[in-house]
């Protein structure tokens, strides 16, 4: 987001909550959710994607709402209005292809009025099918999680993004050997794949409450984290006891977390990116001093920009009335790196210990094989943090960074175990002992952590091995 888009937002959410009545605010911050989707989507060298990215993510939302909706519900006909309202949102978005002085919403100007015409009619028929034909059976939960792994999938791995472009670019009678893995940046997907599963997994699980479309869509679209996060639940997120109207207090307190988040991400993460690991920089700097400075400037520069723009979405959010869940909490300070991982992206961690982490540890626990307790835990770790690398990309450096962290979280716990009997008596030690094992901890821990960015920082292995040569006088 950009300052103005920033400045925007927050305003539009200020009204919302604070002039609103409470009947049409899901309604007013669900034209918000769904305009925004379109406003942020990038530009892209690939005709009218930037148009069809935003309504194929509407199109996966209302979708997944249709599949784990009942049949027979009380607001049938109502969600039958927010399916039509919604798809002629976007009908007028892209009316504005043709209303020069207000084209348009999108980057780019949108598609061909025919073109739209058929693509909602696709989605409307699509959701439809969904909702009132579906199986008795949820092996189509399934079926979604899988179309939304392999988007994921081909989005996150070069090769197949690449194959991709090029056929949307030969779709689109542009030539596909300009294709290339950037073609397609499609906003926000990472965080709406992660909202869509936990859906999905939860319907499964029968512990999914009933939602209407329009509290559904306004979960899965809100726009202060649609870009960064964080990912909510949508048992804590869709709440039917709003507040009427936003208090003074909350919005003093809305306006002071958008300025710290300002502050983060445009004065500090942004100044540092000036002087940050990269590839550019490491081919530049041949002192091992420079290159630590570079490390540490890149560890400061990834929490503040991240931090911020969680601090961005928390206070956009609560000027709606809408709080959403913290996703950092001091996390270079912490002296273990479970306690990291506690603390850092938050929502991520409890998203992957929900959904990967504590299934795989219930099963190995429960196999006739009886796993050792540490097996298990190291089985579960690994997975989990090789699945969080390559959330974030499909390279080997990402994979390594997942395992990286890995390690380290199965070294302290094993530590944890040896140590835990021999620290019996450490109530009576004093403060200065206390003191020194609290500081070699936090040492020891922010440290690992730092000489893992290198891994993210760096695209390739070598590059990698090449910068810890470097750090270490090699």
């Amino acid at each position: 987001m950009t300052l103005v888009q920033i400045l925007v937002f927050a305003l539009f959410s200020g009204l919302v909550g604070w002039l609103a009545p409470i009947r049409h605010k899901t309604t007013l911050l669900l034209i918000g959710s769904v305009i925004a989707v379109y406003l942020l989507q990038p530009s892209s060298s690939i005709r009218n994607l930037d148009f069809w990215l935003p309504t194929a993510s509407i199109a996966l939302t209302i979708s997944t709402w249709a599949i784990t909706q009942p049949r027979q519900s009380p607001d049938r006909r109502h969600n039958l209005a927010i399916v039509g309202a919604t798809l002629g949102i976007i009908l007028a978005i892209a009316l504005t292809r043709y209303v020069d002085p207000i084209c348009c919403l999108t980057a780019t100007r949108p598609p061909q009025f025919p073109q739209v015409i058929l693509a909602i009619g696709f989605i409307a028929g699509i959701s439809l099918a969904l909702y009132l034909l579906k199986p008795s059976n949820r092996l189509l939960a399934w079926g979604g999680i899988i179309v939304i792994i392999s988007v994921f999938i081909i989005l996150k791995y070069e090769p197949l993004a690449a194959t991709a472009n090029a056929g949307l670019r030969k779709l689109n009678q542009q030539d596909p050997a300009l294709a290339n893995a950037t073609d397609i940046a499609w906003l926000g997907f990472s965080y709406l794949a992660f909202r869509l599963i936990h859906t999905l997994r939860d319907f499964q699980a029968g512990r999914l409450p009933n939602y209407r479309l329009d509290e559904y869509l306004t979960y899965v679209l809100f726009y202060p984290a649609l870009t960064a996060g964080p990912i909510d639940r949508s048992q804590r997120f869709i709440q039917k006891d709003l507040p009427a109207k936003t208090t003074p207090s909350d919005r003093l307190q809305a306006v002071e977390r958008i300025l710290i988040g300002v502050f983060k991400k445009f004065a500090i993460a942004d100044s540092l990116a000036l002087i940050s690991l990269n590839q550019a920089h490491l081919g530049q700097v041949n002192s091992t001093v420079w290159l630590w400075v570079l490390l540490y400037a890149f560890a400061l520069r990834i929490y503040f920009d991240f931090s911020g723009y969680t601090d961005i979405a928390i206070g956009i959010g609560m000027f709606a009335g809408i709080h959403l869940p913290e996703n950092f909490s001091n996390p270079y300070l912490k002296t273990n790196i479970t306690a990291f991982w506690n603390s850092w992206h938050i929502t991520l961690a409890q998203w992957f210990r929900s959904y990967v982490f504590n299934p795989l540890a219930r099963s190995l626990r429960l196999s006739p094989r009886h796993f050792p307790a540490w097996s298990i835990i190291l089985a579960a770790q690994t997975l989990t943090m090789l699945l969080i690398g390559l959330w974030h990309g499909i390279t080997w450096s990402f994979a390594i960074w997942g395992l990286w962290h890995a390690l380290g979280l199965f070294i302290h716990n094993r530590w944890s175990e040896w140590l835990r009997p021999r620290l019996a008596g450490a109530d009576s030690w004093g403060i200065g002992a206390r003191a020194a094992l609290a500081l070699g901890g936090w040492l020891v821990t922010f440290n690992y952590v730092v000489l893992g960015w290198v891994w993210f920082a760096l695209p390739q292995p070598a590059q990698a091995i090449k910068a810890f040569r470097m750090l270490f006088g090699g």
